[in-house]
């Protein structure tokens, strides 16, 4: 690793663990752990910023790579922060992680915000390598990754803002959304957030040891498989929803969005 891209890691490194303990701190009296997921889209947000200033890519490149990532990064984080922190209680599946740790809650959830950190680090992954290429011109995939971003960007945006208004109005309290996007896909977020993924890998493909950074939407797709997404997710609805949950299980494609089933 060259010393550039040794100065850029330990920037952003030392930037999203810092925020990562500030959001830990703040969330002790807020008693709101949710906090931390509006903490990783802002951290990856920031790590993009960063590896474009820092690491001397041709600078259309290296503005394109930082807009992508920070357009993401705090659209999601502001979305997270207004509609699961701001004015809100915890979520459910926080409250459930409350109970399953028993004991040294506190220390468990620093240790929970640094992975995030941590994390953070792992798929900022395409930034940085694009942020390294000096290439003096634009590629086919970087072009190319610019329509799939845009395409996720306002599929997320569309997804989470029908949840949101189907969630404000109080005649839905209880209920699952089927409206718009979520009657085909019972995670259209999801998808379309791994379809972002998907756009920073294609788009890192245009430099030098590009194709290291396709392991970043194969591990998103691990997450939200099998940890932190879909089913931290869905076990919260169960719990919530019950049998009218589990109806909208047996009816609407898990990530992919699709026809619903009779």
């Amino acid at each position: 690793m060259t010393p550039i891209a040794l100065h850029a890691l330990l920037v952003g490194s030392l930037a999203v663990g810092g925020l990562m303990f500030l959001l830990w701190l703040i969330h002790l009296p807020l008693k709101n752990a949710a906090i931390v997921d509006a903490g990783w889209a802002g951290g990856l947000a920031i790590l993009g910023v960063i590896y474009g200033a820092l690491g001397g890519a041709y600078p259309p490149r290296a503005v394109l790579i930082s807009a992508l990532a920070a357009a993401w990064g705090l659209r999601l984080a502001a979305y997270l922060l207004f509609t699961r922190v701001i004015g809100h209680p915890e979520e459910g599946r926080y409250v459930q992680l409350r109970r399953d740790w028993g004991g040294n809650i506190a220390l468990k959830f620093l240790l929970f915000f640094e992975f995030q950190a941590l994390l953070c680090i792992l798929l900022s992954a395409p930034f940085l390598i694009a942020a390294l290429n000096p290439r003096p011109a634009l590629s086919v995939f970087e072009y190319a990754a610019t329509g799939v971003w845009l395409i996720a960007w306002i599929g997320e945006f569309v997804a989470d803002t029908q949840l949101s208004r189907f969630k404000s109005n109080p005649a839905n309290r209880g209920a699952v959304c089927r409206v718009g996007m979520w009657r085909y896909s019972r995670h259209p977020n999801y998808f379309f957030e791994w379809m972002i993924w998907v756009a920073f890998a294609l788009f890192a493909l245009g430099s030098p040891y590009g194709p290291v950074a396709l392991f970043a939407p194969a591990l998103m797709l691990f997450f939200l498989f099998r940890v932190t997404g879909i089913p931290a997710t869905e076990a919260q609805a169960l719990r919530s929803k019950g049998d009218t949950y589990r109806q909208y299980q047996r009816t609407t494609s898990v990530f992919l969005p699709w026809f619903p089933r009779s």
